[in-house]
């Protein structure tokens, strides 16, 4: 049993980790045109904090994830919840490909808000499952909170 669980943790830590290196092929290179020539916000963190702030935010979400699954896929919350952390791990994706793939920061911060909408409802549903799991999401709703807000801000200064 010890056995499955640390599988059921590595491969629900593995599926996030897959999301964030898909996210990152859209991620512009350090010195690329199109992220340097955005005028940012003075408070807009350094580009080194943003690998190891998202490494630790898609590890939570992986133990997030195994903890939900732990309660048994055949419980209807244990599914429903799944479902919709399989949603935002996407919208996730998508912020990436909007912000960077299309080089847009009105897509962005469109995906961002559907996203943000979905981390909550995630937390919800997770929370009727393992109280736990849905507190692992909070650091990762506070981070994207605050990356829709710096989002919004990227948009307004470069409209």
């Amino acid at each position: 049993m010890k056995n499955e669980r640390v599988l059921t943790i590595a491969l629900c830590i593995g599926i996030c980790m897959l999301f964030a290196y898909a996210g990152s092929l859209f991620t512009p290179v350090a010195g690329s045109w199109y992220y340097t020539t955005l005028v940012k916000p003075p408070w807009n963190p350094p580009n080194w904090l943003f690998p190891p702030v998202w490494t630790v935010l898609f590890i939570l979400m992986g133990v997030a994830l195994s903890l939900v699954l732990d309660k048994g896929t055949e419980k209807k919350e244990v599914r429903q919840s799944t479902l919709l952390f399989g949603v935002q791990l996407f919208l996730n994706l998508g912020w990436s490909l909007s912000f960077f793939g299309f080089q847009s920061p009105l897509a962005g911060f469109i995906e961002i808000l559907v996203l943000w909408a979905f981390i909550v409802a995630t937390i919800i549903s997770f929370a009727k499952v393992s109280k736990a799991a849905a507190i692992c999401l909070v650091p990762y709703l506070l981070w994207v909170s605050f990356a829709s807000f710096l989002n919004f801000v990227i948009l307004r200064l470069n409209s």
